[in-house]
């Protein structure tokens, strides 16, 4: 990953002017979706690209040891050999970013990679994941013991409750402790987004959490009803910019959550092209939180590749 974001002051300054305006955001979000889709070996250039930044996450009540072990195959082998040949990316190494689990699946997870013979970094969620309404003891014991178990990217969430209430100072030493029970673990920070009322909450916890040493920001848990939108993508990459411009730090951006189809993953990356650059499209730097997207993905390029739509068993492993 990029190198480290070190925890800067709490800068309350920053954020205390603060003013978004939410139907000129809502009206630049409407006009990416507008935009002509990319076709051809582009639509599947971007696809792949898209493949490289997913982090592939199964967060079920369910999950198994076995159906960890699937989702770790799957991601050191996201789209079926045969349509990488016909493109001729067999040997271009292409994997996703991470795969993410539950702390008590990542040694399950840990296994299965290093049996794979593949470096795919284990992200696990942590710090009371998905409400964050544990105490902050059991938030910190949660994050050193997922990476004793071998995870190398922490997934913590925020309390919402310190945004609602604006206890910036509060919500800043929280993330900063929790960035230091991760050690040498990159730490991304959920901000679910959907549950903080405002957009101008949205930037302000944006900026905290950049400013307590995140290595990345991301928008949901995937649990909320309301999950990654383009507005609040807008509002979080602004956020990004402002922190980069202020600090030279660059931080990466992760929306998860509802994005299940490829043409929606294309316009997260065209997005992020559009406001942080292409120096921000690769895994260092983006990342898509999904569980369901690689599925749609690898039929869309089936399509490119063979001319016709993949049936239930032509994808079997999806």
């Amino acid at each position: 990953l990029a190198s480290r974001c070190a925890a800067q002051e709490c800068k309350l300054g920053w954020i205390s002017k603060v003013y978004v305006n939410p139907p000129a955001v809502v009206r630049h979000a409407e006009q990416i979706q507008k935009w002509h889709t990319v076709k051809g070996n582009w639509q599947a250039a971007w696809l792949l690209k898209a493949v490289t930044c997913i982090d592939l996450t199964t967060l079920s009540g369910d999950d198994t040891p076995s159906n960890v072990h699937r989702l770790c195959f799957k991601a050191k082998h996201p789209i079926r050999e045969d349509l990488l040949k016909a493109m001729d990316m067999h040997d271009k190494g292409i994997t996703v970013a991470a795969v993410c689990v539950y702390p008590a699946r990542v040694t399950d997870a840990v296994n299965a990679l290093k049996a794979a013979g593949c470096n795919i970094p284990v992200a696990s969620v942590a710090a009371g994941f998905p409400s964050g309404q544990t105490p902050l003891e059991t938030k910190l014991a949660e994050i050193k013991l997922a990476v004793q178990y071998g995870a190398r990217e922490i997934d913590i969430v925020i309390s919402r409750s310190l945004v609602l209430s604006g206890q910036w100072e509060g919500l800043y030493e929280e993330i900063r402790q929790c960035r230091e029970a991760c050690g040498e673990a990159h730490m991304k920070t959920i901000l679910a987004t959907g549950e903080l009322g405002s957009l101008a909450n949205v930037y302000k916890a944006s900026m905290i959490a950049m400013m307590a040493g995140s290595d990345f920001i991301k928008t949901s848990t995937g649990k909320e009803v309301e999950n990654a939108t383009l507005p609040v993508g807008v509002v979080m990459m602004r956020a990004i910019k402002e922190f980069y411009w202020q600090t030279g730090f660059k931080v990466g951006f992760k929306p998860a959550g509802g994005i299940r189809t490829a043409k929606e993953a294309i316009t997260w990356l065209m997005l992020v092209k559009e406001e942080l650059g292409v120096e921000w499209l690769k895994p260092e730097l983006f990342r898509l939180g999904a569980s369901s997207l690689l599925e749609d993905i690898e039929k869309q390029i089936f399509h490119h590749v063979t001319g016709s739509y993949a049936l239930q068993h032509d994808l079997a492993m999806a």
